[in-house]
């Protein structure tokens, strides 16, 4: 019984921290794209930011907010345009998802 106690609680102390690191400021630095123009993968136009993790591409979709919106115009139609986003992060079925609270271009 106090196995199946300590496990219980070892994994809500594991759901807490996961949890509270989705709320998290994170930082990233990319490739931004249109998610309609450029990937045809979303139904409106939506800013993608591509990251290379461990080797692979990782895409991130930028929520729709006024920061977002905001860097839209350079990257709609095909454009890329090298960028630091910073902002919260949430994943689901394997999908990144960030509210972006600043958005720079990275300078050459």
């Amino acid at each position: 019984m106090k196995k199946y106690i300590a496990a219980l609680l070892a994994g809500i102390a594991l759901t807490s921290a996961a949890l509270a690191a989705d709320n998290k400021d994170v930082t990233i630095t990319g490739n931004m794209v249109c998610g309609k123009c450029t990937l045809h993968e979303t139904d409106k136009c939506q800013n993608v930011v591509q990251v290379m993790e461990d080797g692979k591409t990782v895409n991130y979709y930028l929520k729709q907010n006024d920061v977002s919106k905001a860097a839209h115009d350079p990257v709609c139609h095909g454009d890329t345009e090298k960028v630091t986003v910073t902002g919260t992060v949430k994943e689901k079925d394997g999908k990144k998802t960030m509210t972006p609270t600043k958005i720079e271009v990275v300078k050459a």
